[in-house]
C-alpha cells in the first residue's frame, strides 16, 4: 500500500519521467552483458535503439526478440480458432518497435497481408527502414487510423489500452470497430483482476464497482500511464462486439503479472 501511495505522489509531483529515465539507465547497465552476448550470437538480427526497446517492454534483447516471437505465436494460435489464417489482412495496433509483428510474416501463409501502426514516429521510422513484408504507418494518440472501413480481418493490440484514458478507450474501441471487417477478430490485452494487488484502497473500491482506474499525470500513451480494467467495464465498452473469450491467466510462477486477454468479434 505504501509503495502505491508513493508512486501516486511522485506522479503528482511531476518527477515520474525522471524516475523512468533512471530505470532505463539501470536496465541498460544491468543487462549489458546479456545484451552484448545476444548480439554476438545473433549477428543478423536487426535491433531497434535501446530506448525504443525499453519503451515497448524491457531492455533485454532476448526478451524483445524471443518474447516477441512467443507472443506472436500465441496470438496466432488464439486467432486460428476463429479464422483460417489465409488471405487475411492483419493489423498490429500499437506495434511499437515491432517486438511482436516482426515475427508474424514468418509464421503465416504468404497470402496474408500484415500491417503495423503506432503513434511513436521514431519506432515506425525504424520499422520501415529495417523490416520487410510489413506495411507500417504512423497514427496519432487520438483516432482516426489511416485505413478504410472494414479493412482488416484480425486486429490485435497488446498492452495498448493499458496506457490510455477512459475517453480514449471509447474513441479507440469505436475506431477499431470501424476498420475491422464484419466477422473480424479483435484481440486485446488488459490489466484485469490480477492487478488488484497493485491498487490503493480507494482505487480498489472503484475497480470493484466496475469503474476503469487510471493513473495519469503523464500524457496518454506513455509507458508510465496506467489503466486497470474490471470485467464490468470491459463488457460495457465491448457492447457492439460478440465476446468470444475472456482469458485470465494465473500469475503463479510468472515473472510478471499476466494481463487478461479479450477475444471479441464484430
Amino acid at each position: 500500500m505504501l509503495k502505491n501511495y508513493i508512486s501516486n505522489l511522485l506522479r503528482k509531483l511531476g518527477v515520474i519521467h525522471f524516475i523512468d529515465d533512471l530505470r532505463f539507465y539501470k536496465q541498460k547497465i544491468q543487462n549489458k552483458k546479456q545484451n552484448d552476448l545476444f548480439k554476438q550470437k545473433h549477428t543478423t538480427v536487426k535491433l531497434p535503439p535501446d530506448y525504443l526497446i525499453y519503451e515497448a517492454f524491457q531492455l533485454r534483447y532476448d526478451s524483445y526478440y524471443y518474447g516477441g516471437k512467443l507472443t506472436a505465436e500465441w496470438i496466432l494460435d488464439y486467432c486460428s480458432k476463429y479464422k483460417t489464417l489465409e488471405n487475411l489482412k492483419i493489423l498490429d495496433w500499437g506495434c511499437g518497435p515491432a517486438r511482436v509483428i516482426r515475427h508474424i510474416p514468418d509464421l503465416i501463409d504468404l497470402s496474408n497481408e500484415v500491417y503495423g501502426t503506432d503513434y511513436n514516429a521514431l519506432s515506425i521510422e525504424w520499422c520501415q527502414k529495417n523490416l520487410a513484408n510489413i506495411e507500417f504507418s504512423v497514427n496519432d494518440i487520438n483516432p482516426p487510423l489511416q485505413y478504410k472501413n472494414e479493412q482488416f480481418d484480425i486486429i490485435y493490440g497488446i498492452s495498448i489500452f493499458t496506457h490510455l484514458s477512459e475517453e480514449l478507450h471509447y474513441q479507440w474501441i469505436d475506431e477499431l470497430y470501424r476498420v475491422l471487417n464484419i466477422g473480424g477478430i479483435l484481440l486485446l490485452s488488459m490489466q484485469g483482476d490480477n492487478f488488484r494487488v497493485k491498487l490503493t484502497d480507494h482505487e480498489r473500491e472503484s475497480f470493484d464497482n466496475g469503474s476503469l482506474v487510471v493513473r495519469g499525470n503523464v500524457k496518454d500513451g506513455h509507458r508510465v500511464f496506467s489503466a486497470f480494467h474490471p470485467t464490468a467495464f470491459m463488457k460495457k465498452i465491448f457492447k457492439n462486439f460478440t465476446i468470444l473469450e475472456h482469458v485470465v491467466r494465473k500469475p503463479e510462477g510468472m515473472s510478471t503479472i499476466p494481463q487478461d486477454l479479450w477475444i471479441i468479434q464484430k
